[in-house]
């Protein structure tokens, strides 16, 4: 009995060490990897400004935080960049939005002009299904069936089966309504946001390379 009780201790200590050296393996190999991925997803947000804005020569002037409640309550934090041109001309704001999708998060980057028109959008992330629900990064684009650019949220962007202009996606209806709400919700979001002079809680901007 007392060799099968050192057996087992012996197995509980080997174990334990080797969970405690994995553990550091992995602790370390994600500090090596977290710099090289902020800085890749910190690119990602630069180049997606520059798409939704329609501009490549333009500064972040300012970044703002908006909290809003969606229609169940949930509050909800949107990241308004404030964008100028290179001579500090106000071009609009590009807009953060997540809402959730058929497959999971969907978040959106939409760009706005001044008055409120949408210039463009991306698909930060979303877990919507290949051939379907993903088409949402260009569905919705310029020339493209569901085309929204240039068009104002002022009045909520629906889909044509919700009595809508928008046309959804042919067999992802539930992408296309949370596609459009994100977008909704962005431009609540923009015209919420604080005025130039006034205090908030901004974070560094972001620069576009």
């Amino acid at each position: 009995m007392k060799k099968l009780e050192s057996s087992l201790l012996n197995m509980v200590l080997v174990l334990t060490g080797v969970a405690v050296i994995m553990g550091g393996i992995l602790a370390y190999v994600n500090h090596l990897t977290e710099g090289p991925i902020a800085a890749q997803k910190e690119k990602a947000l630069a180049d997606g400004i520059k798409t939704v804005m329609c501009v490549s020569d333009l500064k972040v002037a300012k970044t703002d935080e908006v909290k809003q409640n969606d229609d169940k309550g949930k509050e909800l934090t949107y990241t308004i960049y404030q964008i100028q041109d290179a001579q500090g001309k106000d071009l609009g704001a590009a807009v953060e939005s997540a809402t959730m999708g058929f497959g999971g998060d969907l978040k959106v980057l939409v760009g706005f002009d001044t008055e409120g028109n949408i210039l463009g959008y991306t698909l930060l992330e979303h877990a919507e299904t290949p051939g379907l629900g993903a088409k949402a990064d260009q569905w919705f684009q310029k020339g493209q069936k569901g085309d929204i650019i240039g068009k104002s949220p002022a009045e909520p962007l629906t889909v044509s089966k919700d009595g809508g202009q928008v046309d959804a996606i042919t067999a992802s209806t539930i992408t296309s309504r949370a596609f459009l709400l994100a977008v909704n919700n962005a431009y609540n979001a923009y015209k919420a946001t604080p005025a130039a002079d006034a205090e908030t809680g901004a974070t560094t901007p972001v620069q576009p390379n």
